[in-house]
């Protein structure tokens, strides 16, 4: 069973870590996971397995926008609903905090993650060429948090 907790100093090696088996040619340092923690209307969830640490996601809310900043999930914990967890989480907190919509970036070649986004309501609002490292393009996908648009972990 996935539980999810607020991410604190002490998970700081295991998120760099993480994020390096998930984005191998973008993966964030300790110092930028470390200004996550600390940065204002930031908050990093990590989603927990027994006692190991098998995502996280950070958000930044300010307003009425939330951006959806990253979602990262072990390789081997795919495919299992870790991300779908983390989302609903997010989505929930971003509007219990005053956001009307969620904003996020993806690369154009992730399509998991697109069907995980456009299965919870997101659409495309734009595209952002070559913006990865890889030379992949970003996709602009943005949610309404209004309460006709309710979507959960199930």
């Amino acid at each position: 069973m996935t539980e999810l907790r607020d991410a604190t100093p002490t998970d700081l090696d295991t998120l760099v870590t993480l994020d390096a088996l998930g984005f191998p040619a973008d993966a964030w340092d300790r110092p930028a996971w470390e200004a996550e923690l600390d940065g204002p209307g930031r908050r990093v969830r990590v989603a927990v397995v027994g006692d190991e640490v098998v995502g996280a996601l950070v958000t930044m809310t300010l307003g009425e926008v939330s951006d959806l900043v990253r979602v990262v999930v072990r390789p081997e914990a795919r495919r299992n609903g870790v991300a779908r967890v983390l989302l609903t989480d997010a989505l929930s907190h971003a509007k219990a905090a005053g956001a009307d919509r969620m904003l996020l970036e993806v690369s154009a070649l992730n399509r998991g993650a697109i069907a995980l986004y456009v299965d919870a309501g997101f659409t495309q609002i734009d595209q952002r060429p070559r913006y990865y490292k890889d030379g992949s393009d970003a996709l602009v996908l943005r949610r309404s948090l209004g309460p006709s648009c309710n979507w959960s972990a199930s």
